[in-house]
């Protein structure tokens, strides 16, 4: 496992303490995937109801509260495909 994927790991698991209701993936171009569902977050690239995909850099300010996820989607940085609505609770959590 890359150490993107470790650091990414280790942020959304303390702004998601109690996981999420649904199952999302967020892919990290060129790094790989980790996967959010009511067991918390893990490394992992498995079926999910929505699927965050984007470059390291976009994930890591919007984890940093740099970015806002909808600006992100908005601007094209952020690519969704799913269900739209747990990605709207993704991003709230994120902020």
């Amino acid at each position: 496992m890359s150490d993107v994927i470790d650091a990414a790991v280790a942020a959304l698991a303390a702004k998601m303490p109690n996981g999420f209701d649904g199952v999302a993936k967020f892919v990290f171009q060129g790094e790989g995937a980790i996967m959010v569902d009511s067991d918390g977050v893990r490394a992992g690239d498995e079926p999910a109801d929505v699927t965050l995909t984007a470059e390291t850099d976009v994930f890591r300010a919007m984890l940093e509260g740099e970015l806002n996820p909808t600006t992100a989607f908005m601007t094209g940085r952020l690519s969704i495909d799913g269900n739209m609505g747990l990605a709207m609770q993704l991003g709230a959590a994120m902020s």
